[in-house]
């Protein structure tokens, strides 16, 4: 039986995600039922999982990875990102969106107060709330509105947000039955991408109210040339590249830093991004203290 669960982010939709005055309001209220055992399992977007994974309840699987970038759909269709005309008011709650796309387009007017469900802010768009929003690809894909796209935004504009189009099943850790059926959905690869960034994420005690983002993905190994004379080798095992940012709200300091590390060792790379961010001055503009 699947049981449709609002939580307090879904019933309150006229105030600024910003200005809750914590993180996991997609995700407290459906660990609660899991502990509680009301449901055994739970589906969520994993960008609006804490870091801080709630004692007792685990993410056991981790499947394939839809589309991790950003859309732009404007309400002129096809209009991308650099086209639009000055003071054309963009939609987006998500502060990592406003202070990436201010750094590039300083002239547009971010509006915060874009909330609900996707097909409320598409309404919103077609209304003329807007000219144009910013939404997650992978939610439209999900929804089959992807034909709304007017473009998705490379990650040198707007990187995403951990775990940005990846689905996390959770299971309380003392239910082995369950954790056994859902282990069978779980990427490995995916799974390495995701630990990466939640890692770098929890560094920062990052959430809605700061400007972080963390992007993991495969980089192509390279052969090996083992034998006398350069004849190839054996392929390297595949690696990951992870890319963080922090910037300011206003979008006028941003630190991005990346590093590559193996499969195996996730968390440990999102700890190296994480101390490279900090060497590039990210905590005095996370604090507010001007950044030399």
């Amino acid at each position: 039986m699947i049981q449709t669960v609002r939580t307090l982010g879904d019933r309150v939709v006229d105030v600024p995600l910003s200005q809750f005055g914590s993180t996991g309001i997609f995700v407290k209220e459906i660990d609660r039922l899991l502990l509680d055992r009301k449901i055994d399992l739970a589906v969520h977007s994993l960008k609006d999982v804490p870091p801080d994974e709630t004692p007792g309840v685990i993410l056991t699987a981790f499947p394939e990875r839809a589309d991790p970038r950003d859309a732009l759909v404007s309400l002129v269709a096809g209009q991308r990102f650099r086209a639009l005309p000055p003071g054309a008011r963009v939609g987006t709650s998500s502060v990592r969106r406003q202070a990436q796309l201010r750094a590039a387009r300083p002239d547009l007017a971010y509006c915060d107060d874009l909330r609900g469900n996707v097909d409320t802010r598409l309404r919103k768009l077609s209304e003329g709330q807007y000219d144009a929003i910013v939404l997650a690809a992978a939610g439209l894909e999900r929804l089959g509105r992807a034909t709304e796209i007017s473009e998705r935004l490379a990650p040198e504009l707007c990187l995403p947000d951990a775990g940005q189009g990846i689905l996390a099943v959770s299971t309380r850790a003392d239910d082995p039955e369950t954790v056994a059926i859902v282990s069978q959905l779980d990427d490995p690869v995916v799974r390495a991408m995701a630990l990466a960034e939640r890692a770098m994420l929890r560094a920062f005690g990052g959430g809605c109210k700061v400007p972080v983002a963390a992007y993991a993905r495969i980089v192509e190994p390279k052969t090996r040339n083992t034998a006398a004379g350069g004849a190839a080798g054996k392929a390297a095992p595949p690696a990951i590249y992870l890319t963080g940012l922090v910037a300011s709200v206003d979008g006028r300091q941003i630190v991005r830093a990346g590093a590559a590390g193996p499969l195996a060792e996730p968390e440990k790379l999102g700890a190296t991004v994480w101390q490279r961010l900090v060497d590039g001055g990210a905590l005095t503009i996370l604090t507010g203290t001007p950044h030399g």
